[in-house]
């Protein structure tokens, strides 16, 4: 790989505007891969390539020679992962193994059992923006719905009490949060702690739930060791919760502070909405940091050699706003067809929770708004603050008042 240079850009990219791209982003977007300087530790750096244009994205995505493999030597860790020799979970892995574990959770997470999922749903939905509204102003909408409805959908889903919740979501904030490495690792193993106590209970009393028939149908018939079932978990947890409350929070924010698309979304029965819903998802692109590879091999990529053993980046924020697939893509288009975003990536790691996803957030946009149709900020959208996080842009809080 080349040597560093005082023009390579420092990753992360800054970012002028939280409700927009980083600038240098759009400089680099329409070239090749570009290196840019990651921070690795103990005042070290790390060159990676950063991949940008969508079509070298997609192509980087499903390549099989970029290996998602965290425990390469070499590979850029971007948050702390345990220091047992194996892969914080399944979405870290490379195949075979990775679609070994993945295809004992994707009957979950099918379009069929999540249209079925949707009356239940819609009732918890409902229920929490009812919450809201009997509660005081102002009010936090991340702490108080997105998160709240976030957090019990997949506390629903894997047979978790709903009186957990409060734990589970104070332990992913702690290890996502781009802090001191050590307060992360130590979140990491009281979320595993919590998550065995899960499973056993699970082994004693089997129930109607996701982890249930993993331990039912798979650890009990030797498929699924201890190891892999808690990693497999705890990424449904964490991811699950978290980039949905995200995802919850900054489409709401869209829709706080621009009266005309906030209208012609919840016209009409909000049929509009999932059409909204979609160019949310293109446009606040909320992975910013998490999608690194390492390649096993020589490969080309948009014309740019990647070595063996050299890393890339994968920009989704950029790709998504690649003007070549996405005209303006600075401007959130109600009518745009978004539908190819790359938002749940691409290949073989394509997010299992896509379809859940949508469904969650497109239902407590609605209950939210049906339930408080005065709905509006309670500050200056300029004094909104944005939660350091080395995966998701996110919001730290969202102050409403109705």
């Amino acid at each position: 790989m080349p040597g560093a240079d005082s023009r390579v850009l420092d990753w992360p990219l800054a970012r002028g505007c939280p409700m927009s791209p980083p600038p240098a982003l759009g400089v680099v977007r329409d070239g090749p891969p570009t290196l840019v300087r990651l921070p690795a530790g103990a005042g070290e750096e790390q060159l990676v390539w950063l991949i940008t244009r969508y079509e070298d994205v997609k192509a980087a995505l499903k390549d099989p020679r970029l290996s998602a493999d965290e425990t390469r030597p070499g590979f850029p860790l971007r948050f702390p992962v345990p220091g047992d020799g194996r892969p914080s979970g399944f979405l870290r892995m490379d195949d075979p193994e990775h679609g070994r574990l993945r295809r004992m959770v994707a009957p979950e997470f099918t379009v069929r059992r999540v249209r079925a999922l949707r009356p239940r749903l819609q009732e918890l939905t409902d229920r929490t923006a009812g919450e809201l509204a009997a509660g005081p102003q102002p009010a936090d909408l991340v702490r108080d719905f997105a998160a709240k409805v976030s957090a019990l959908v997949i506390a629903r889903l894997m047979g978790i009490p709903d009186e957990h919740t409060a734990f589970f979501l104070e332990q992913t904030q702690i290890l996502l949060t781009d802090g001191d490495p050590a307060l992360s690792l130590a979140a990491h193993h009281r979320i595993i702690a919590f998550l065995d106590e899960r499973a056993r209970d699970k082994e004693h009393d089997p129930g109607d739930d996701l982890v249930s028939r993993l331990v039912v149908d798979h650890v009990a018939t030797g498929e699924l060791d201890r190891a892999d079932l808690l990693g497999v978990l705890k990424l449904l947890l964490v991811a699950g919760h978290e980039s949905t409350a995200s995802q919850i929070a900054v489409s709401a924010l869209s829709l706080l502070t621009d009266d005309r698309l906030r209208a012609e979304v919840l016209a009409q029965d909000a049929a509009l909405l999932p059409q909204f819903v979609e160019e949310s998802m293109r446009f606040w692109t909320i992975v910013q940091d998490g999608v690194v590879r390492q390649a096993t091999e020589d490969l080309v990529i948009g014309g740019t050699l990647i070595g063996e053993g050299e890393s890339v980046m994968i920009s989704l924020l950029a790709a998504n706003h690649d003007p070549a697939l996405f005209p303006e893509p600075e401007r959130l288009d109600l009518h745009r067809d978004a539908s190819a975003h790359l938002l749940f990536g691409h290949g073989a790691h394509f997010c299992l929770g896509a379809s859940l996803g949508r469904l969650e957030v497109t239902l407590a946009l609605s209950s939210l708004f049906t339930r408080l149709p005065m709905l509006r900020l309670a500050c200056e959208p300029s004094r909104l603050r944005f939660r350091e996080h080395p995966v998701f842009h996110c919001l730290a809080e969202l102050p409403v008042t109705w």
